[in-house]
């Protein structure tokens, strides 16, 4: 498992993310790219795949039509989906992909893919806790 974790780290951080949290034992790093609006996304080694996951926020008290919104931007994006913990008391941004055969460009494109989202819904999103 080290080796896959090995891997990832190389390709973060050819790609010039910051690594801010390692844990070897359970093979996941937090990386930050904060020019991008990426802030403590957690990427976890589980072979077969990779998960990225980034808390995107607590769902707020009167969530609206928040659901439906997240829904209709997991349409639009290229990587990934907005999803709900098992709780349902929190948002994220996940995706996965296939460890074996990871390739720099195929984390490069879903990390751009959360950053991509932030950038076209992050001031949308985030008038769900300005209300």
């Amino acid at each position: 498992m080290s080796e896959h974790l090995d891997t990832v780290k190389g390709h973060l951080l050819d790609l010039g993310l910051t690594i801010v949290t390692e844990n070897e034992a359970d093979a996941l790093v937090v990386v930050d790219d904060e020019d991008n609006g990426i802030k403590q996304l957690v990427i976890d080694c589980e072979p077969p795949i990779v998960i990225l996951e980034q808390l995107i926020g607590e769902v707020p008290s009167e969530p609206g039509d928040l659901f439906t919104r997240l829904l209709q931007m997991n349409n639009t994006l290229v990587h990934g989906a907005f999803v709900l913990d098992e709780t349902a008391g929190r948002i994220f941004y996940r995706d996965t992909l296939q460890l074996a055969n990871l390739d720099l460009n195929e984390l490069e494109g879903s990390i751009r893919a959360l950053s991509l989202a932030l950038a076209e819904y992050g001031a949308e999103l985030i008038t769900y806790w300005k209300k």
